[in-house]
């Protein structure tokens, strides 16, 4: 990169990286939390989930505020919220507390995942945006790998507060960068209308679909029923009131661009296929091969490791061959590293498995990198926020989706787990990665023939 766009870049990547460290280190801090705060796990998840729901919510509706009001004037606020929410948690007096203060950090965590993206294209040239869009999936896929060994370190020297805290530094850090680094962008004055009341429905319709595939207690339920009727039903009504409104949230003749349309729906499926990495991948592991917990947390970080080391040169591959060659390629090595982990023998041990899975995640991020690419490139500045609001959207919704949808096959596969055999749980595995398989070719399928910048 020129020297003229490196620290703006570096700016842009410590952004990126936060979001994904506020997850993976936090997860790690269950366990002590529901012993220090005396809380079962069904309430101790909360931590996590309130984070993920705040994202998920409001990712779309802090894009399109950014286009509204500038991205950068944005992003500082979002930065600012972020660090003293993190502050907020590390000081929680209890686990109620502690909830709502991860709910507040994922606002934060919204708008830099949101906008993160969305400002490339302000500091970048076009005929290195792939370089760049590979280096913000290293730094997400670096935050996502580091985040468990960093978080179980820091509650091992410190306590869990120590998981928040780290987040304090490196967000003054990247406040300052974005403010000394980043051009400001004005306020666009022709469009000052903001549609709260679409915003609200769409984070209702949205928090609504999340919880319904969070499965109450392990199982799919009339609860979950309700509340993916509810989803549907608010979806239809957010539509109704975006196709009436003069200044919606979401202009609807955008979902008429087929590549548009393509690069988002290929996001959601590719991201429900990797989430089979993280659900089924820790219980082959450790109750098909036997493994210790630290093996099996060895094993599962060279996925994220993998795509780390992916992305940069995934970024160099984009600008040589452009976008369509690349989405393609990345697609195809992911199906087929699915089917090679649902065609994988036992006996095959923990290398039969890391092999292919450090294939599928090394494609991910070839994909992720040229898609995003492709995604951004045709975008006007005016809708730059909105576009990678639902970018990283669809990513999100894949991954919750992966989780129920995924873990469901594996759970239909292995039967009981808590009666599972080996070979069993091997079965479950293999039905999993063969559905993926199967996701990975729809996904090659939506976006073949369709024509994408670059």
């Amino acid at each position: 990169m020129h020297t003229t766009t490196s620290r703006p870049l570096a700016a842009l990547a410590l952004v990126v990286l936060l979001p994904a460290l506020g997850i993976s280190t936090a997860n790690m801090a269950l366990p002590t939390l529901a012993q220090d705060f005396a809380a079962p796990f069904a309430q101790v998840q909360w931590v996590v989930l309130a984070y993920l729901l705040s994202i998920t919510a409001l990712i779309v509706g802090v894009g399109r505020l950014g286009d509204m009001m500038g991205k950068r004037r944005l992003l500082l606020v979002g930065l600012a919220l972020f660090t003293l929410a993190s502050a907020l948690c590390a000081a929680a007096p209890s686990l109620a507390v502690l909830v709502a203060a991860r709910a507040v950090q994922g606002i934060g965590a919204a708008v830099l995942m949101a906008l993160g993206i969305a400002l490339v294209g302000t500091v970048i040239p076009p005929h290195r945006s792939g370089r760049a869009m590979g280096l913000m999936g290293s730094m997400s896929a670096v935050g996502t790998a580091l985040g468990p060994s960093l978080g179980g370190w820091l509650i091992t020297l410190a306590g869990w507060p120590a998981v928040f805290l780290v987040n304090i530094p490196l967000g003054l850090a990247a406040w300052l960068l974005v403010r000394h680094h980043l051009p400001a962008d004005p306020p666009k004055a022709a469009e000052r209308s903001f549609d709260l009341v679409g915003t609200g429905m769409l984070a209702l319709t949205l928090a609504a679909y999340a919880l319904a595939m969070t499965p109450g207690r392990g199982e799919f339920g009339w609860s979950n029923l309700a509340l993916l009727a509810a989803a549907a039903l608010g979806l239809a009504v957010f539509l109704r009131h975006q196709s009436r409104h003069p200044a919606p949230l979401l202009r609807p003749r955008m979902f008429t661009d087929r590549a548009l349309s393509a690069g988002l729906g290929a996001s959601a499926i590719v991201s429900t296929v990797v989430m089979a990495t993280l659900v089924v991948g820790p219980f082959y592991l450790s109750r098909g091969l036997g493994l210790s917990p630290a093996l099996v947390g060895m094993a599962v970080t060279a996925g994220p490791a993998m795509a780390a080391l992916a992305a940069l040169p995934a970024g160099r591959l984009v600008d040589r061959l452009g976008t369509q060659r690349t989405t393609n390629l990345g697609l195809l090595g992911v199906g087929l590293a699915a089917a090679c982990l649902a065609m994988l023998p036992m006996a095959s041990g923990i290398a039969g498995y890391v092999v292919p899975l450090m294939a599928l995640t090394g494609s991910y991020a070839l994909f992720q990198t040229a898609n995003n690419s492709a995604v951004m490139a045709g975008v006007a500045g005016d809708q730059r926020g909105v576009v990678s609001g639902l970018l990283n959207l669809s990513r999100n919704l894949g991954l919750v989706s992966g989780a129920a949808v995924l873990g469901a096959v594996f759970a239909l596969g292995a039967g009981d787990l808590a009666q599972a055999g080996p070979e069993q749980v091997g079965l479950g595995m293999r039905l999993s990665y063969a559905v993926a398989a199967v996701m990975a070719l729809v996904g090659w399928g939506v976006v073949r023939g369709v024509s994408r910048p670059g």
